[in-house]
């Protein structure tokens, strides 16, 4: 009697727990908790060192991170391609703002990124003793901030987050930076601040299209049946907007210079999540929110992805310094994420997800080493470099994995990531076979550039004779326990993900799927008949383009 009593008595516990872990609002706490804390920080004792501030963004930055987990263990279904973890505020009624946040598969890989690169970024940190309470309170506003990109699902509150990161960004960069840090903090807040106006006016212009009482939600968008040269309108905007953060080429100029000046925590906030928020943009609004206008203008994506690609290798090839190098590195791996997006193939656009994901893990390890290396070495300049491996053989190991990672060495998710994109768009029969053959092999120039600067890097900085001016002036000490760790774990999901792509993929691909055919009902609308083509009236790509340069293949009447 007394063993039935227990039972039903853990049955009804494990049941109400069950019912309270899925009613809690994981997202919201994800987004509040960081930021809600940081303003704890000015209350903090100083001694001058900030040692306490220190554990406290960690301890916080660390429970944040176990909440996204939180919520993709006991709320998120990998097979439901809709949104969830739902949750929905009326915030300004009158205004149409609703605090609504959730996520799908094409958001929830980057939260979790986003927690788990920021609790890093804050280890990476302990060194900072120049006002530790402001750069920690800024860091957990980031982490907030970004996760609220990912997880809102209200457009106008997505601007409102979106501008939110602008100011801890530019604080750290001109407040924390190198020698030209005010240079490059204002030119980030002008490329960055300038281009966000467009997503104002996108998110006002299709929030009262068709009707006196706004709505921005994404569900309400996307059902919303949009006018085509409306829809191109929109999408021109975003793209620039979307485009300076990613970055695109010619838009890109402001991440060098800020690379340049920022420190290794910053660094790995940039390359290992401000960049993949403008491609989760193009892929949320661009080709989910305005499919007709993204089948005109996808062609335009992947050519652009070649660009990034072949100019950002030739450039950091030509870079003499190691953050600039690392810098137009990123720019040209977001090359794969453009190709991927404009592909029309669910291989493709995987693709693309898994290299933001991929490239958030490997550009965060790659920047924690540039900023480690400094600390010994105190120059950037390669050819101020040389030799240091023998006295550091440990950093040279941790160089050389982090090396291979973005060099997409098989087995590490680089491969993985760049072969589904290029697999899945030579596959796609929507392009026709020579735009295809065309884009992939000037693809594959950059593909073969990347291991010729990435390894002539590892040989100018640990190999040859020893400077023997740096090794005079340089403590060139080993890694330290706190960098093998961030490295080790930052190497574990890259090898992970190389040698079990599913890991990551399973959790997003069913939402990809959905976007993926939504885009192929609208480009199927611009191929042209065989019929037409028989006529000479094709329809052209762009406005204003040419028939001829249409790469999409004709269907049969």
């Amino acid at each position: 009697m007394s063993s039935y009593f227990f039972t039903h008595l853990a049955l009804n516990t494990i049941g109400t727990v069950g019912v309270w872990l899925s009613d809690f609002p994981w997202l919201s706490v994800s987004i509040l908790f960081p930021i809600g804390s940081a303003f704890f920080i000015p209350f903090f004792p100083d001694k001058g060192e900030g040692k306490e501030v220190r554990w406290f963004a960690l301890s916080v930055a660390l429970i944040t991170f176990l909440v996204t987990i939180g919520s993709y263990i006991n709320g998120f279904d990998i097979n439901n391609e809709n949104v969830q973890l739902k949750e929905s505020i009326n915030w300004l009624p009158k205004l149409g703002l609703t605090w609504s946040v959730g996520a799908d598969g094409i958001s929830m890989p980057l939260i979790l990124l986003t927690s788990f690169i920021t609790a890093l970024a804050v280890l990476a940190a302990w060194p900072v003793k120049f006002k530790p309470k402001l750069f920690f309170f800024l860091i957990l506003i980031m982490d907030g901030g970004q996760i609220a990109v990912f997880a809102v699902q209200d457009m106008l509150l997505f601007f409102l987050t979106w501008e939110l990161e602008l100011l801890p960004v530019y604080l750290l960069l001109a407040i924390w930076g190198g020698k030209n840090r005010q240079y490059a903090a204002t030119k980030f807040i002008i490329y960055t601040a300038g281009s966000s106006i467009f997503i104002l006016l996108a998110a006002l212009a299709m929030g009262f299209y068709g009707t006196e009482v706004p709505n921005f939600e994404f569900s309400h968008l996307a059902n919303q049946e949009f006018g085509q040269n409306f829809q191109i309108l929109c999408y021109i905007g975003l793209l620039i907007a979307f485009g300076v953060k990613l970055p695109i080429v010619p838009l890109h100029t402001w991440l060098p210079d800020a690379h340049g000046e920022a420190t290794a925590p910053v660094h790995m906030l940039l390359a290992g999540i401000l960049l993949k928020m403008g491609g989760y943009a193009l892929l949320r609004f661009n080709a989910q929110l305005l499919p007709d206008a993204h089948a005109q203008f996808a062609p335009l994506l992947i050519v652009l992805g070649v660009v990034n690609i072949i100019y950002a290798a030739l450039t950091s090839f030509a870079q003499r310094n190691l953050k600039r190098k690392i810098a137009y590195s990123s720019i040209s791996h977001m090359g794969f994420v453009l190709i991927g997006i404009g592909s029309f193939s669910s291989l493709g656009t995987s693709g693309a997800m898994l290299q933001m994901v991929s490239h958030g893990l490997i550009g965060a390890s790659l920047f924690f080493l540039v900023g480690a290396t400094y600390d010994r070495t105190h120059t950037l300049q390669l050819d101020e470099m040389g030799g240091i491996g023998q006295n550091m053989r440990i950093m040279f190991a941790l160089w050389t994995a982090c090396a291979f990672a973005s060099l997409a060495l098989p087995g590490m998710s680089g491969f993985i990531s760049e072969l589904m994109v290029f697999v899945g768009f030579v596959t796609d029969e929507v392009y026709t076979l020579p735009f295809r053959i065309v884009i992939a092999s000037l693809a594959a120039i950059g593909v073969i550039l990347t291991p010729i600067y990435l390894l002539s890097m590892l040989r100018e900085i640990f190999f040859g004779k020893e400077n023997a001016k740096l090794i005079s002036k340089a403590k060139l000490v080993d890694a330290e326990p706190r960098e093998i760790y961030v490295i080790g774990s930052l190497l574990v999901p890259i090898i992970g993900i190389g040698l079990y792509p599913r890991i990551m993929t399973e959790t997003y691909i069913s939402s990809i799927d959905g976007l993926v055919a939504r885009d192929k009902l609208a480009v199927e609308q611009i191929i042209p008949p065989s019929e037409t083509l028989k006529s000479n009236k094709t329809l052209p790509l762009l406005p204003g383009s040419a028939p001829s340069l249409n790469p999409y293949k004709t269907r049969k009447s």
